[in-house]
């Protein structure tokens, strides 16, 4: 697309001919250095395939398959490698969904070739362009500006530093830096590898496996489960030694000690996290990072700028109020002032349509940016040399001395939601970025913002997800109070302004931050600390912005949202896009974050309560018996009827709702505690009871080591399978008669889901070929029915632990 230069900043300036650029294009002087967007497919195989835990049962699996234990081996391989199969198609999926956008995302450059600008993609550009940069454009290549433009650039992504470095002819850019204010050319003087910012780019949009809160605790627990694992391998393989006991006999145990680590439970993460992703597509919500979908669960103060979010960003010029001169001549300079203003937005554009201006040369010009909150034009053509200004009126007040009247009009403007900025004059012509010394008035500027219509209701979501809403604008901060009220927002609302922060010690910052949900005049420096205080005060903070002003608090919170329509700034640090700039979605975005990660907690329970019960087992059974309680097929049933089924359907079942903020294993003690110490209690008595029996039926003079294991071990599956099963109601109480552990849920699909788990269970009892696969005897009927009674007892006494607390006082846990 070319585009013909108009008020061009840097005239005079031709930029290479087509043929010089396709020169040195072939001379490999041009900037066509591809970055990686994601990693590759060898990356994702490698990843999930050749880990720890997938050695581990590897290797277990190999030695069955040499054992003949063919059964043994097909069941390891579809638990574990059906999770790594899920993980990777996964991940394959999400790395073409991220190739993508960083295809549709990738920032444009707009170059000037023989006299006309061209939008082009940075891989197009060749040594000894010139560039065009404007504010929120990002500076793809570095440089030297040329011509008279001036501009203000933010390099923090380069040094970390957020001041604005002013920068004119001469002046050297670099890439991953972004114009904040201004209009200025640069041309190019490396590009490709040897660009300054060339290797942090690199990894800029690279995909990187970050974990998140929830995932290094959860990676916490499996670790833990490892060092258990090891433990007891090193007792198993000492026993193997030490007694005489079969190669086979070892495998079994081994597999067994193997499956205490719940490897099964990233799987169940890895569906949360998609089936969350998933549902946030639909809503126009792209998640840029890992951690975003966790950090959406976690968000308790969401900070907005107004324009944008509770506006659509569409002003209107409402009105003018002259001061000193007629409205026309008001209107007239108004509209050179718009027309000749080379840094263009929405405020100008709005005068501009309204107030015709014509074209005039200009002497100098301080283009408006968030800090000043002013801009100024000087006319070399002005009859009366002198300086104009347009800015917010707090920000003129110094220079500025207003009537009684004009004073009460801007009152009233303000606390009507209009948006009031003044128009002055000056003889001085300011060299630099300061306000003149002394100013005139010539009049009032009054615009409106349009309210996007899905405001208020949005609000009220945001209230229902327990969110807390602060708005931080560079607007006046009753104009800001004033349109927070029409949308609903709160009538009691406590402002503040820049001004006054200005005046207050860091340390007061905090309390005000947490306090406050309006703060107006505020700059993007202060926004930054705003941002950082909320979070020292404890509180997870999400912020939403779009244009370039909002960079430096976008970088500050926990959680970065940013407007498809905004600055290439903005974009490129947040988390979460929302495409369409569909801020109506917000809402239930949060609330799709509480789903996934209260589905998540839940998932956890019902694996640690698994995991903690066979581990005690183990322990226990071989301090009291000197026996190992379960084969491998065994262990496998338990783990996937118990726990492995019903974690397929929690993450889709599971409802929204406040996250406490407290750890996750500090949260789960009051239901796994109780519920591990009793399964394990339970089971190991009904296992000592078949094994007692088993020793009594022995002929006499029999050796206690010819005891036959099959009946205590299947009577031993049995109360475990009932009784994890029966977890699954207390989990989700479906009526007042299972709360204990849980808060009553009402939701009775959890119930029929446990349901049609022991039905298949007692199907794999009754059909000989899956009974005899799994190694179960085939106990009498009265056997299972006692087994039930025992079940439905322990049910009881849970309840009682659970209503009683009687751990919770004894842990000294407090989950009032």
């Amino acid at each position: 697309m070319h585009v013909k230069i108009e008020n061009d900043p840097t005239l005079g300036l031709q930029g290479l001919s087509g043929a010089e650029a396709s020169q040195r294009q072939a001379a490999g002087q041009g900037n066509n250095v591809e970055l990686s967007t994601s990693r590759s497919y060898k990356q994702i195989f490698s990843e999930n395939l050749f880990t720890f835990i997938n050695g581990v049962f590897f290797a277990i699996s190999v030695v069955m398959v040499l054992l003949g234990r063919w059964g043994d081996a097909f069941l390891v391989a579809v638990v574990i490698f059906g999770g790594v199969v899920v993980n990777i198609y996964q991940e394959i999926w999400a790395k073409q969904q991220l190739d993508r956008i960083a295809l549709l995302h990738r920032p444009r450059a707009t170059v000037l070739r023989e006299g006309t600008l061209q939008n082009l993609d940075p891989q197009e550009i060749v040594l000894g362009d010139t560039i065009l940069v404007q504010p929120g454009d990002r500076i793809v290549v570095d440089g030297k500006i040329s011509g008279k433009g001036k501009i203000e650039v933010d390099e923090a992504l380069l040094t970390g530093e957020s001041d604005l470095i002013p920068k004119a002819a001469g002046d050297e850019v670099f890439s991953g830096s972004f114009c904040v204010s201004g209009t200025a050319c640069y041309e190019a003087t490396k590009v490709g590898t040897e660009t300054f910012a060339y290797r942090l780019t690199a990894g800029a949009r690279e995909y990187r496996r970050i974990l998140t809160p929830l995932q290094q605790e959860i990676n916490l627990v499996i670790r833990i489960f490892v060092l258990i694992a090891c433990f007891l391998w090193i007792l198993v393989g000492i026993s193997f030694l030490s007694q005489d006991r079969s190669l086979a006999d070892l495998v079994q145990k081994a597999a067994v000690v193997a499956g205490l680590v719940p490897a099964g439970l990233l799987l169940a993460i890895t569906l949360a996290y998609g089936l969350g992703a998933v549902r946030m597509v639909g809503q126009d919500v792209l998640i840029q990072q890992a951690n975003a979908v966790e950090s959406l669960s976690n968000v308790e103060v969401l900070c907005l700028d107004k324009t944008g979010t509770l506006t659509t960003n569409e002003i209107a010029l409402q009105e003018v109020y002259p001061l000193g001169l007629t409205e026309a001549e008001l209107r007239s300079r108004l509209g050179d002032f718009a027309a000749n203003t080379r840094a263009g937005n929405k405020t100008n554009e709005a005068i501009a349509a309204l107030c015709p201006g014509n074209a005039r040369s200009l002497a100098a010009e301080i283009p408006f940016n968030s800090t000043r909150k002013w801009s100024a034009l000087t006319f070399s053509d002005d009859p009366a040399p002198g300086t104009y200004v347009l800015g917010a009126p707090e920000m003129l007040a110094p220079a500025i001395e207003l009537e009684a009247e004009t004073r009460a009009y801007l009152d009233r403007c303000t606390n009507q939601g209009l948006r009031v900025l003044l128009f002055a004059w000056s003889a001085e012509q300011p060299p630099s970025p300061e306000l003149p010394t002394t100013l005139e008035p010539l009049g009032v500027v009054c615009l409106s913002d349009r309210l996007r219509p899905e405001a208020a209701l949005t609000l009220e979501g945001f209230a229902k997800a327990g969110i807390q809403v602060k708005i931080i604008s560079g607007d006046n901060p009753q104009t800001v109070a004033a349109i927070a009220q029409q949308v609903g927002l709160g009538q009691d609302l406590k402002v503040i302004s820049g001004t006054e922060l200005t005046a207050l010690e860091p340390r007061q910052w905090t309390p005000i931050a947490r306090n406050h949900q309006i703060f107006g005049r505020i700059s993007p420096e202060q926004k930054a600390q705003l941002v950082k205080a909320m979070r020292a005060s404890g509180q997870y903070v999400a912020m939403v912005g779009d244009g370039v002003n909002d960079v430096l608090s976008l970088k500050q919170a926990n959680l970065a949202i940013a407007m498809e329509s905004g600055s290439k700034a903005a974009r490129g640090v947040a988390d979460i896009v929302l495409l369409k700039d569909s801020f109506a979605a917000l809402p239930h975005t949060f609330l799709e974050g509480q789903r996934i990660r209260n589905g998540i907690q839940d998932v956890m329970k019902l694996f640690m309560v698994r995991t903690f019960c066979i581990t005690l087992l183990i322990f226990a059974t071989a301090i009291v018996t000197d026996s190992f309680p379960l084969q491998n097929k065994q262990s496998a049933i338990v783990a996937l009827i118990g726990v492995g089924f019903p974690t397929m359907c929690i993450p889709i079942w599971a409802k929204p709702g406040l996250v406490p903020r407290r750890s996750l294993m500090r949260s789960m003690v009051h239901f796994v505690v109780p519920a591990t110490m009793t399964i394990t209690l339970v089971a190991l008595l009904v296992y000592l009871l078949y094994l007692v029996v088993a020793v009594l039926d022995l002929p006499p003079g029999e050796e206690l080591a010819r005891v036959n294991y099959a009946v205590p071990r299947s009577a031993l599956v049995s109360i475990l399978v009932m009784c994890e099963l029966l977890l699954i109601p207390f989990l989700k109480p479906p009526t007042r008669a299972w709360v204990g552990g849980e808060p009553l849920s009402g939701d009775v699909r959890y119930t029929w889901v446990m349901l049609l788990l022991l039905g298949l269970y007692i199907l794999i009892l009754v059909v000989p070929p899956f009974r005899r696969f799994f190694e179960l005897y085939p106990l009498e009927p009265e056997h299972h029915l006692f087994i039930g009674l025992v079940a439905i007892e322990w049910c009881f006494i849970l309840r009682f632990a659970w209503r009683t607390r009687f751990l919770d006082r004894f842990l000294g846990v407090d989950l009032s």
